[in-house]
């Protein structure tokens, strides 16, 4: 049995990529959502070990200093990371893994587990994107001139990964990306032990 796949997606704040995440999960059979570790304190409603695996301060830090993250950063006073042995056991298991995250996170996970695959996705245009994030109305002005100024320098990263895919209608990005990971599925490299199988028969 072949390892899984790791699919990692990143794109500015407003970019749809929550949405197509949610989409995918729910349209592709043997996939899961990876699940993030963190210092901040449950909200109502959130479960440990769906929405987040909840530690205190002093074990997250143990953890990273025994590398026992694939990336993990610090964010308005919390720490979050991606547990490595969790998400390695799954891939190993031959389970395919979507992990939604920012992108300094996605650029660590490739230094730590580059056979995964990084797509980034893209909004139509800056212009759709600042229409996208005020039709929230959950930011002031300042917050979002704030964030389309983030996204703009976060298209600057789209070059360090393997796949950049348009989210001008979620229908179609989603079918793109379903074809990438079907593509990825069958590359030869990741197939070795299935060509030598049959060459043994």
């Amino acid at each position: 049995m072949s390892n899984g796949l790791l699919v990692v997606i990143s794109g500015p704040s407003g970019s749809g990529k929550g949405t197509i995440c949610k989409r995918l999960i729910d349209e592709i059979e043997n996939i899961n959502v990876s699940v993030s570790a963190t210092t901040r304190k449950p909200r109502v409603g959130e479960i440990e070990g769906k929405n987040y695996f909840f530690i205190d301060e002093d074990d997250f830090v143990k953890k990273i200093n025994n590398d026992e993250f694939l990336e993990h950063a610090l964010v308005y006073g919390n720490y979050y990371g991606t547990p490595k042995k969790i998400v390695l056991k799954q891939l190993e298991e031959g389970k395919d893994i979507i992990l939604e995250i920012d992108i300094q996170g996605a650029l660590k996970v490739k230094e730590n587990y580059p056979k995964g695959v990084f797509i980034f996705i893209l909004p139509p245009s800056l212009e759709e994107l600042k229409n996208r994030i005020e039709g929230r109305g959950t930011d002031s002005k300042e917050v979002i001139h704030r964030r389309l100024k983030c996204a703009y320098d976060e298209l600057n990263y789209a070059f360090e990964y393997d796949y950049v895919v348009l989210n001008d209608e979620v229908d179609s990005a989603v079918e793109k990306i379903k074809e990438i990971i079907s593509a990825e599925k069958n590359k030869s490299a990741r197939n070795q032990a299935l060509i030598k199988k049959i060459k043994e028969v």
